[in-house]
């Protein structure tokens, strides 16, 4: 057997794979011995089937068969020693005229290569890297929501502004229903609130979704709609009161703060509101750093500019799925997927250049630090390594999980590069801050 390789030009190559009647021979007789073997022909003894009767009903199918394993093990091997970086697979080329009947074969394939470019990381604009902080008012709304949640809750029959009701909010033209709760103070405008206060359980109550809660965010939590959704439908919406509430806050006491975090972990107002900025602050720091990643992401795929082999990829698309494309398709998910595909090359380069690679005994360590994150949000703060060895390799005799481990440290290890040797602009803003800057 004989592989020769043609360049196109520096993203595209033909394979040529000459295959002779001794590189397949050998194979295909022990097959069609082991057929003959166990053959059941009808006025045949099984074992005594004659050879060129096997020969004649399987020898086709046998060849075709052998001869597609030979070359797919070859090309592996000749792309692993050549040390080719090829994009998506070999495809071969259209043979019309291969004649099974002759003894030896000659196969093309089309390569796709993968470019050849450098990674600048100091890019002349700096990458904001936000710092989140959480202000008072935020500590203030979220002491309120502890008062609320651990308060003393009264049914009653009519509303009235502080008061929280529960029911569903329904559209059966639009086929919507959206069952909820919520406080009636969250409500926006005095017609909204009119309509609400003084209505009794059972009452059926009309309203617009459009400019319907004060807050952004109350919109996905009580309609399920983004507030540009509510906006743009602006659906006439019914909501009968099937329950009335009115919490009455519970007193910021030991016996409050105890509930809390444990018995004497807090003992004042002050200590309250710096452990739920400590808290709130730790969680922000996670949105924080998914923001650098995404935007270092994008300003490396900005910035680092290589051609693909655009048409061998959409060619490639076409016929690898389960269900072959048309060229149209093709091309669409050429361009959905274009952007992606840069930055897997892009972050291949930086991982190989600077040795990021992770090991098995990383992914190890890594998985024991999660595990005893999650006993200690059960009270366990002390457990053993031997216990922790155990349950990390339940968890690691699963494929599906080491791939997610792995993923979660792979970022994890590119974070902590990106902010050590990427041109980065530190910024403290408020949560409501960084919402606005990021999304808007």
């Amino acid at each position: 057997m004989n592989i020769t390789r043609e360049n196109i030009d520096d993203l595209n190559a033909v394979l040529k794979v000459d295959i002779a009647k001794d590189d397949y021979n050998e194979k295909v007789q022990k097959v069609l011995k082991d057929y003959r073997k166990s053959a059941n022909i009808p006025g045949f003894r099984k074992g005594h089937v004659p050879m060129g009767l096997v020969q004649k009903q399987y020898g086709k199918a046998v060849l075709v068969d052998e001869v597609n394993k030979l070359l797919q093990d070859s090309l592996q091997k000749y792309l692993t020693e050549e040390k080719l970086d090829v994009l998506g697979n070999p495809l071969p080329k259209d043979q019309e005229d291969l004649n099974w009947d002759a003894a030896d074969y000659s196969f093309e394939f089309e390569l796709g290569l993968a470019p050849k470019f450098d990674v600048d990381l100091k890019p002349k604009d700096a990458v904001t890297s936000y710092t989140i902080v959480v202000d008072d008012k935020m500590v203030d709304n979220q002491i309120t929501t502890i008062q609320k949640q651990y308060g003393k809750i009264t049914n009653k029959q009519e509303v009235e502004k502080e008061d929280e009701v529960s029911g569903s909010f329904v559209n059966e033209e639009a086929a919507f229903d959206k069952k909820t709760t919520f406080e009636v103070a969250k409500l926006k405008g005095k017609a909204n609130n009119s309509a609400f206060v003084g209505a009794k359980v059972g009452d059926t109550v009309t309203v617009s979704t459009k400019g319907l809660f004060k807050e952004a965010g109350d919109y996905r939590s009580f309609l399920g709609l983004s507030e540009e959704e509510a906006k743009e439908k602006n659906l006439e919406v019914s909501f009968t009161i099937e329950e009335v509430n009115h919490r009455e806050p519970a007193d910021l006491d030991q016996d409050l703060f105890d509930k809390l975090y444990g018995p004497g972990v807090i003992s004042s107002v002050t200590e309250l509101k710096d452990k739920i900025k400590e808290e709130g602050e730790g969680q922000f720091k996670q949105q924080s750093d998914q923001q650098l990643l995404n935007d270092v992401t994008e300003k490396l795929i900005e910035n680092t500019k290589f051609d693909l082999p655009a048409e061998f990829l959409k060619k490639w698309i076409q016929r690898s799925g389960e269900k072959e494309l048309t060229a149209e398709e093709a091309a669409e998910e050429y361009e959905r997927s274009e952007k992606g595909l840069r930055y897997q090359l892009i972050e291949g380069k930086i991982i190989a250049d600077n040795e990021l690679q992770i090991t098995f005994e990383e992914i190890k360590a890594y998985a024991k630090e999660m595990i005893k994150g999650q006993m200690a949000q059960f009270g366990q703060n002390d457990p053993k390594d031997e216990e922790l060895e155990g349950i990390a390799a339940r968890i690691l005799s699963n494929q599906d999980e080491v791939k997610r481990l792995s993923e979660q440290l792979m970022n994890t290890k590119l974070l902590d590069f990106f902010k050590e040797n990427v041109k980065l602009k530190e910024k403290e803003v408020t949560f409501e801050e960084f919402v606005k800057e990021v999304y808007n």
